[in-house]
């Protein structure tokens, strides 16, 4: 059984309806899935926190079995600001004004956003295999476009990608995460059901859809706000990523990442592709410990 002793639940926050799993006692941690999973990603690390925390684990708007606001024009429903305020509302009701994070993939774009908008709500962020999304764009050559190249193929116009997706989830799936060559035994069988009954949900694959439209523009109008405002996180900052993957490659991350920080960054390669913490939960959770302490 994954998440044994935790509630499963749902709140609504500022009218967005949002599943969660909340477990164990102590100061509170909220856990950020990415794209195109739900809370489920953190089964293996969940439960061991939950022996010193208090965990949270939610699905992000848009995604999972949380709420799903429809397509607009600007895509402002699924700016990582929006996203970022629905994480900051669900802990503060439920008795959380300030709490640390542990982020992945698209959840850590959105737990970037909120160590901006609400720096006093972020006390410890660690980011999970990403680098701002800002510098993805800016610095996009062939390399990015072709290893990435979902970025700008979800980001296409309302219902050109939708449609390829609808005509079969899982197929598309397992395509969109076999960025380093997996079987369909890589995910937990109780995982990958939810992941997969997620995308069958009405409406759930073009909230995957917005969330990407929305990073190539209105993400980055806030982003460079943002930038010309000074803006930085100034919590501790702890940066991790799959050494098979791609942002090791591509980029420096911790040099990037002390640029959009005025706190402590540290961090370093986990032994894993992009799933860090379902491919090598040991070697992540060994980086949290001190970083939590």
């Amino acid at each position: 059984m994954l998440f044994p002793d935790f509630t499963l639940e749902e709140r609504e926050v500022a009218g967005q309806r949002l599943r969660l799993r909340r477990g164990g006692k102590g100061p509170p941690l909220l856990l950020l899935h990415g794209n195109p999973q739900t809370h489920m990603m953190w089964h293996k690390l969940a439960p061991v926190l939950a022996g010193s925390h208090t965990v949270i684990c939610p699905d992000l708007r848009g995604y999972g079995f949380s709420g799903k606001p429809g397509v607009t024009a600007d895509h402002a429903p699924y700016a990582k600001r929006a996203m970022a305020a629905d994480m900051v509302g669900l802990m503060r009701q439920l008795g959380f004004p300030r709490f640390g994070v542990i982020s992945h993939d698209r959840g850590a774009r959105v737990a970037h956003r909120m160590a901006l908008d609400a720096p006093e709500a972020v006390e410890r962020l660690a980011v999970m295999d990403i680098v701002p999304t800002i510098e993805h764009f800016e610095r996009t050559d062939m390399a990015f476009a072709m290893g990435y190249y979902h970025w700008f193929w979800l980001a296409q116009p309302h219902d050109l990608p939708e449609r390829f997706i609808l005509r079969d989830v899982e197929d598309w799936f397992d395509m969109h995460t076999s960025r380093e060559p997996k079987d369909r035994g890589f995910f937990h069988e109780e995982a990958r059901a939810d992941y997969v009954a997620a995308l069958r949900e009405p409406g759930t694959v073009a909230a995957i859809c917005e969330d990407y439209r929305a990073a190539a523009t209105i993400d980055l109008v806030h982003d460079r706000a943002s930038r010309e405002a000074g803006e930085k996180i100034g919590c501790p900052l702890l940066v991790l990523w799959g050494a098979k993957g791609k942002i090791g490659q591509w980029y420096q991350p911790l040099e990037l990442w002390r640029q959009y920080a005025t706190g402590p960054v540290t961090g370093g390669a986990v032994p894993s592709g992009h799933y860090l913490a379902e491919e090598a939960p040991d070697a992540v959770l060994a980086a949290l410990e001190p970083f939590l302490a």
